[in-house]
């Protein structure tokens, strides 16, 4: 059913997603998008946070944002707890929010999700720093090599696509990674501690450019899908890393999968952090869920 009449929506966009393909692409996404009738003012980022600075001042109901997951993560910020609504035209390397959501990556069609497509309020998590600073996500965070293979894959060029250069960061990255004791104290009081190679904090099921980190996590349930990556070797990983994209690894004996609305993360040797792809510091950190926190628009049930 086509919604009634609103307000034009504001694109917010980021050149750079896409190893530059969006930027160099957009007028091209844009015309396409007016002619099967999304039409609305633009913002191409220019700064770090300057989508951020838009969402926030934005009057419009309706934001379209138009990249990957850090590009979606950088509004979630702005706008988390708002009435404001989003949308997502994927257009950058990991689109693992749009995956999880089942928003298309095909732009005909992630338009018509954008137009006609029903409205879904689902939770963020949110992560404090030592420091006292803290910030949102809406997909998945993590402790551990998942945030060092974070780090590596923002610095590489994108051009391979999302599932290769992630892939190629991850195998760098476990050559030199060395596994150190984590502590993870639930919210129950339940607690885990132990050599650990990941903590992955999943709110949606796919990471990491199309990862299956947590195949049954509902973004929706008020709890996060708590993965535990154990003392793990490097034989370890040469015969479960394919079976991350199918959520298979998850039966191997040294990963646990734990759910909770609350976690906190401490180790032995700070551990960089990333939520949504994006480095953010190390720990330790709490993480905590927020519920029915964003708006997003999905595909029609």
């Amino acid at each position: 059913m086509t919604r009634p009449p609103e307000p034009p929506p504001l694109f917010l966009v980021n050149p750079a997603s896409g190893n530059g393909a969006t930027g160099k692409r957009w007028p091209e996404l844009k015309r396409r998008a007016e002619e099967l009738g999304l039409r609305g003012d633009e913002v191409l980022s220019e700064f770090p946070g300057h989508l951020a600075q838009a969402a926030a001042e934005a009057q419009e109901s309706l934001l379209v944002v138009v990249g990957g997951d850090g590009t979606v993560n950088e509004v979630v910020n702005a706008v988390a707890g708002s009435d404001t609504e989003i949308a997502v035209l994927p257009s950058g390397t990991g689109q693992d929010l749009a995956r999880s959501q089942g928003i298309p990556s095909d732009l005909d069609e992630a338009v018509r999700v954008a137009l006609e497509g029903e409205t879904r309020t689902i939770d963020v998590g949110r992560v404090e720093l030592a420091d006292g600073t803290s910030r949102y996500f809406a997909n998945v965070g993590s402790a551990g090599m998942s945030g060092a293979v974070a780090r590596r894959a923002n610095a590489m060029s994108k051009r391979l696509g999302g599932k290769a250069t992630f892939f190629y960061a991850l195998t760098r990255e476990f050559l030199a990674w060395r596994n150190t004791r984590v502590t993870v104290e639930l919210a129950d009081g339940d607690r885990r501690e132990g050599g650990m190679h990941d903590v992955i904090v999943a709110n949606g099921r796919w990471h990491g450019g199309g990862m299956k980190l947590a195949p049954d996590a509902r973004q929706d349930d008020g709890l996060f899908d708590v993965v535990l990556i154990g003392d793990v070797n490097k034989l370890d990983f040469l015969t479960t890393a394919p079976k991350l994209y199918s959520g298979k690894y998850l039966a191997h004996p040294k990963v646990e999968l734990l759910r909770s609305g609350a976690l906190a993360i401490d180790a032995a040797e700070p551990l960089p952090l990333e939520v949504d792809g994006e480095p953010i510091g190390t720990t330790p950190a709490r993480f905590e869920v927020v519920p029915a926190a964003l708006r997003l628009r999905v595909p029609s049930a």
